[in-house]
């Protein structure tokens, strides 16, 4: 491969997989350090990127505005500005262009940016169809980050480390120290909820989690999760409950990275904040079922617990009718003494 001057990394979503894909960043640098290194990125996963001065540029695909000008049926108006979109991409000048999403929606932009070059990892839904190099993510093992690792040795980078990284900004920097600051004995950070049901680990022992965690380590509980969790983190913390603070929906992705960047302990099931904690070197402790799980987290500070049955990883596909027994496998004490084992540890 010749020496790239423009690279593009389009990893569009979620904001945990954009996590695990950062060590590509700092790959390209070390490998190419005169390189200018941009990444495409929706709106929602921005603030996973935009601290980090390692990039040049984040360029956030407007998904969310395309569709509300479909939506009021404005079709010339989206085709004006998907145009402007694609043009402006393409000024850029690109010379190789990299899918570390292996989807339709992040192939078309790899494609539509003008790179010569365009590597796919997994390339699926046609997209290999508009690379002109795939790699197999079936080489990929049970590491942490192992399908961008992948990647970057097909790409012949420099791998150094290969860590992931969250930035964070001034901003929200002080506001994880100004909130510490009133919670002197120290908190740990639960981060109960993702988009999927079978990710979720059993409600009820959240509660029961958080006040064996009170009672054994003397520190205060902190509910994660965005606005769609409220409801759901008030049924955890019972608001009359002085020893768990529910911030779900009340923090900025940045504010929340923070947070858990200044925390004694996280424990959360396969969400993106959860990713966060091993990118931000916290204690963490991360509860798999459905999804198969990195088990080697390559030396960070944490675990997983997993408990696969006959039919994991189902992924999107479960076929217990809701039992989700692989997650009632993990139970309350085994969340407790990992945690106890992790924390004598440091």
């Amino acid at each position: 491969m010749s020496t790239p001057r423009n690279i593009l990394i389009v990893r569009l979503s979620a904001i945990g997989d954009v996590v695990m894909a950062s060590p590509l960043v700092e790959a390209f640098k070390r490998t190419f350090p005169d390189a200018r290194v941009s990444w495409l990125v929706e709106a929602g996963s921005k603030p996973v990127l935009e601290a980090n001065t390692d990039l040049d540029e984040v360029i956030v695909w407007p998904r969310g505005q395309w569709n509300q000008t479909l939506k009021n049926r404005r079709y010339l108006n989206f085709i004006r500005q998907l145009w402007s979109f694609v043009r402006d991409l393409r000024r850029k000048k690109f010379d190789l262009a990299v899918d570390a999403q292996g989807l339709l929606k992040s192939g078309i932009w790899v494609f539509l940016s003008g790179a010569a070059a365009r590597v796919g990892i997994g390339s699926r839904e046609g997209s290999r169809y508009l690379m002109t190099r795939v790699v197999d993510r079936k080489d990929a093992d049970n590491r942490i980050s192992s399908q961008y690792r992948l990647l970057a040795e097909h790409l012949g980078l420099d791998l150094g480390d290969f860590k992931m990284k969250v930035s964070l900004g001034l901003e929200a920097q002080k506001y994880a120290e100004e909130f510490s600051g009133g919670l002197s004995s120290g908190y740990a950070v639960f981060c109960p909820f993702t988009t999927r049901p079978q990710k979720h680990w059993i409600e009820e022992r959240w509660h029961e989690l958080a006040n064996r965690i009170i009672d054994k380590f003397g520190l205060t509980v902190v509910l994660l999760g965005g606005p769609d969790d409220e409801e759901a983190g008030e049924r955890i913390a019972k608001p009359d409950h002085p020893g768990i603070l529910n911030m779900t929906g009340k923090t900025t992705i940045q504010q929340a990275g923070a947070l858990i960047k200044s925390s004694s302990l996280l424990i959360g099931v396969d969400t993106g904040l959860t990713h966060m904690g091993f990118a931000l070197d916290v204690p963490t402790i991360s509860l798999f079922g459905a999804t198969a799980p990195y088990l080697n987290t390559e030396g960070t500070l944490g675990t997983v617990l997993y408990h696969p049955m006959d039919c994991s990883p189902c992924r999107r596909s479960p076929i217990c009718e809701g039992d989700y027994t692989c997650m009632k496998a993990i139970s309350t004490d085994e969340v407790v003494q990992t945690a106890l084992s992790l924390l004598e540890s440091q």
